[in-house]
Formats: structure tokens, sequence, C-alpha cells
């Protein structure tokens, strides 16, 4: 099976500690661009995440038998998933 690995700091290659020390200098200040209207006109703002659903879930807490719940469980991964689309057939 394929795992991610995630990657550790050694493996980054990269001085985390001198980045960490480092402090911007003024002289370091002019090479960056002037921010001009035009680009803040461009400017999206990302707000990240998942999109918004059409039909979104809601939490509700429900007590079913042991019984069920374990046998629904016995059939693996994605047991709720496919229990919700079960109710949702029965009208």
């Amino acid at each position: 099976m394929n795992e991610r690995k995630h990657a550790s700091r050694g493996s980054l290659k990269s001085d985390l500690a001198r980045v960490d020390a480092h402090s911007v200098k003024p002289e370091e200040y002019k090479e960056l661009p002037e921010l001009t209207d035009e680009m803040l006109a461009r400017a999206k703002i990302n707000k990240g995440g998942r999109p918004l659903s059409l039909n979104p879930r809601r939490l509700i807490s429900l007590r079913l038998p042991a019984d069920v719940i374990e046998r629904w469980r016995a059939t693996g991964p994605g047991w709720q998933t496919r229990m919700a689309e079960r109710l949702s057939k029965v009208r």
C-alpha cells in the first residue's frame, strides 16, 4: 500500500533556524514593487476550503440499536454514507 510520507525538518534541506532569525532590512524593502490601485483592484480573496454544497448535510442525534449499527459498520468504510443513501430512498 502506498502511503504518503510527510516531509520532516531534516528532509527539507533548509536552515529553518536561519530563516526564523532573519529580519527584513530597510534596503530589502526597495526590492518590493509599489502596490498600486490597479493591483488592488485585480486582487481576489481566496477563503479556501471546500465549496459549499447545494444540499448540505445537517447534524442530528439518532439512537439506533447496537446490532443495527454493528451490521452497518461490518460493511466497511463509508457505511454512514451508504446508510444515509439508503434512508434517503425511503419516502
